[in-house]
């Protein structure tokens, strides 16, 4: 199993060896896109209430997540995801993982990513840090059995998204069937560049109702991942750009995450 790291990972990085289908009447919308982070599209709000979602791995209740968005220092925001494994699946692999993004909110550039995760028997401490003035990312890493650190700079864009803070970069863009969106996200190692594309509208149930949506699928040409699988995020088709629903299809199977509850 993997955990709300891989999940997030794969929801924003992991691809598929062919680029995006792009109908040729709809590519026109957003032909030849730069890749970049844009700032928030038509005065977008980020949302601010913590969002519960139930995971699912095949047929198994795999666990639970929980992402939220609060105000941080300055013009930051600060998320929050906490991941753990319940039922057969904890039995199999015990995960309890906890993700923190700070990002620019005027800008959507990331800030850093905080990373505690618990994983079978595994258990590490992860610090990133995006330093703009040098062109670096700049990551910190200690395992909590036997101590050891590792330390690592890799050259990055003056402005990244990560694997937290991506998500909701694409929520805060236009998404209308057919656009395309480029942009470079970093998640410690070489930053990739991930297309998104608007596939269409599409009715989804979940636990906390059916919502009309905007299906989005990931995918990237780059990176350790490339080749790997299949993701998609479906969004509320509202002002808000809520995402109700997560999935990801890679060799061991299909991972979904649905939204349970909306805690105001």
């Amino acid at each position: 199993m993997r955990t709300l790291r891989r999940i997030l990972v794969t929801a924003l990085v992991a691809v598929t060896v062919l680029t995006p289908p792009v109908p040729a009447q709809q590519a026109s919308i957003s032909a030849s896109p730069k890749s970049a982070i844009e700032p928030v599209y038509n005065g977008y709000q980020f949302p601010t209430q913590a969002l519960h979602y139930a995971a699912e791995w095949r047929l198994w209740k795999a666990g639970s997540a929980m992402i939220k968005i609060q105000s941080g220092p300055g013009e930051l925001h600060h998320i929050t995801a906490t991941a753990e494994s319940s039922g057969a699946v904890a039995v199999l692999y015990r995960v309890q993982d906890r993700l923190e993004s700070y990002f620019d909110r005027r800008t959507n550039c990331s800030d850093r990513v905080i990373k505690h995760s618990e994983e079978g028997f595994h258990m590490r401490e992860t610090t990133l840090k995006f330093e703009p003035m040098r062109g670096k990312s700049v990551l910190d890493e200690r395992n909590l059995r036997n101590g050891e650190t590792k330390h690592l700079e890799t050259d990055s864009p003056a402005c990244v998204t990560d694997v937290l803070s991506g998500m909701f970069y694409l929520a805060s863009q236009r998404l209308e069937p057919g656009a395309v969106h480029l942009f470079p996200l970093n998640d410690g190692g070489k930053t990739v560049e991930v297309t998104a594309y608007v596939e269409g509208r599409e009715d989804v149930k979940t636990g906390a109702g059916t919502f009309h949506t905007v299906r989005v699928a990931i995918y990237s040409g780059t990176g350790a991942l490339k080749g790997r699988g299949k993701v998609w995020i479906w969004y509320t088709d509202d002002a808000a750009h809520l995402p109700v629903q997560m999935r990801s299809r890679l060799f061991w199977g299909t991972m979904t995450l649905r939204l349970a509850r909306i805690e105001k």
